[in-house]
């Protein structure tokens, strides 16, 4: 009885037309595309690594720092010549598991994307068979609105009566098309075929890999085992630079950004070329997001809120177990209440707004390097931060000199309570000595803005202030540089 149904499901239907494939030609001959989904992210890695390299080494666009050169020295407890062995070594296991990966995917075939097409087609007609039925519901007559558009509008007609086409209103072995079908049919067919699908396989493999990223980092945080054996690493650059991006343990490495790549991929039901450019993609904007600037015409760092500002926010010391979300959406961020609420509170983030804002009206002026709203600290609900500040125990015994910056009262106090204990909690990278080392720092930054003339209060060095009046030698001054530092130090 069920071929009996599916028969005549069918047996109406355009044919399908025949086809022949061929190995898909590769991208950049030689390379095989397989080979080249290994190669082309790495490339992406250093070369977009050493652009941002190179203009710090150059010092251009210094007004758009988040920080300074001599922070990058003075702040990271790890030597670049580590980052770069480390990082290496990630990339080694990322391209044997990606050859594994690579063995068990088929080889990609061209030759059968007309084929294909009609099958959509084909599903866009049968779904056709459902509008008289609909009509009736609404009490229309299908029969009778067809029989009026006939004459004039004959496809249109066809498509009321569910799909009941004529042989002339149908295309007839025209280039790019399918005997049987109208060129609506076709038209919608190659859309969904060439770009609707495609770009829900690429949306289902961005949720997949922030969704993967987001709890396991979370929980990386929220575990002292897991964050003080494996993850600190990571954290050693309180100052994050473009090629420390990946520097990790190795099997942090593994679990958190390869394994979770690689599930994305198979989830979305990605062919080779498709992985080449997620794959790609997703390094380019995990690389973007730590490189340590706030540039305005940086289209990655425009396309989501999730950019550099927003993730340097989780590399400081009073926002460490805030703003998980990684690489692409917030999403997670704002649904479960972890994304940083204490705005701009780090005077040192003050020269990169200005400069980047100054021409701005402060009356109008909103946007905030780190993308987080002041205001939400005293009304958001202050899960899961709601007992940090209380098991904060050895936050207790440190001066609050050496608390700074400050954050607002309400949920930004409790997610710096308990960023600064994770700190303290680090004993081999972290510790007190962190914690009074950035307070020094802060206090030089507010005193550099002081110097420079600007008029403020107390509170205002958390606030989104005017951007006028700061004078060009304090971006000057707070840029100053620092012999060797943007070169291969030695460990210290």
């Amino acid at each position: 009885m069920a071929n009996f149904t599916q028969s005549n499901l069918y047996s109406d239907l355009p044919a399908l037309p025949s086809y022949q494939t061929t190995l898909q030609p590769h991208l950049l001959p030689p390379i095989p595309d397989k080979l080249l989904s290994l190669i082309l992210p790495i490339a992406a890695y250093w070369g977009l690594s050493m652009f941002f390299h190179w203009i710090d080494t150059k010092d251009y666009f210094p007004q758009y720092r988040l920080h300074t050169p001599a922070e990058v020295s003075s702040r990271n407890k790890v030597s670049r010549w580590e980052v770069v062995r480390d990082v290496v070594i990630q990339q080694v296991v990322q391209m044997a598991v990606g050859w594994l990966l690579g063995m068990t995917e088929p080889d990609d075939f061209v030759g059968k994307e007309v084929y294909d097409v009609a099958v959509w087609a084909r599903r866009i007609r049968i779904a056709q068979r459902a509008v008289p039925g609909l009509l009736s519901l609404v009490g229309l007559d299908a029969v009778g609105i067809a029989k009026s558009l006939s004459g004039s509008y004959p496809v249109l007609a066809g498509t009321i009566m569910g799909g009941q086409y004529t042989t002339f209103q149908t295309t007839s072995g025209i280039a790019g098309q399918v005997a049987g079908f109208t060129a609506w049919e076709m038209t919608l067919a190659s859309a969904m075929y060439w770009y609707v699908v495609p770009a829900l396989q690429y949306g289902i493999a961005i949720l997949v890999v922030d969704t993967w990223q987001y709890f396991l980092h979370r929980a990386m945080h929220m575990n002292k085992w897991m964050y003080n054996t494996f993850h600190s690493r990571h954290h050693r650059l309180y100052v994050p630079y473009a090629y420390g991006a990946l520097y990790n343990h190795p099997f942090e490495g593994f679990l958190l950004d390869i394994l979770g790549a690689s599930i994305a991929y198979k989830v979305a039901g990605m062919n080779t070329r498709q992985g080449i450019w997620f794959f790609t993609g997703s390094t380019l904007k995990t690389v973007d997001d730590h490189c340590g600037y706030s540039l305005p015409w940086d289209p990655l760092q425009h396309l989501t809120s999730n950019n550099a500002g927003y993730h340097d926010v989780h590399h400081q010391t009073w926002g460490v177990k805030t703003n998980f979300s990684q690489p692409f959406f917030t999403f997670w961020d704002r649904v479960l209440g972890t994304v940083w609420t204490g705005g701009d509170v780090s005077a040192r983030y003050e020269k990169a707004k200005v400069a980047a804002q100054r021409k701005i009206d402060q009356e109008n002026e909103r946007t905030t390097i780190t993308h987080s709203n002041i205001a939400e600290s005293a009304t958001q609900d202050p899960r899961p931060y709601q007992d940090d500040k209380k098991n904060a125990s050895d936050l207790s015994s440190l001066p609050l000199k050496d608390q700074l910056p400050l954050p607002p009262p309400g949920k930004a106090d409790l997610q710096a309570a308990g960023s600064r204990q994770q700190v303290l909690d680090d004993q081999k990278d972290g510790g007190q000595p962190v914690l009074i080392q950035e307070a020094a720092e802060e206090k030089e930054a507010r005193s550099l803005l002081n110097r420079s003339g600007r008029r403020r209060t107390a509170s205002s060095l958390s606030q989104t202030d005017s951007l006028k009046g700061l004078k060009d030698r304090v971006t000057g001054s707070m840029h100053g540089r620092v012999g060797g530092i943007l070169g291969m130090e030695s460990k210290r």
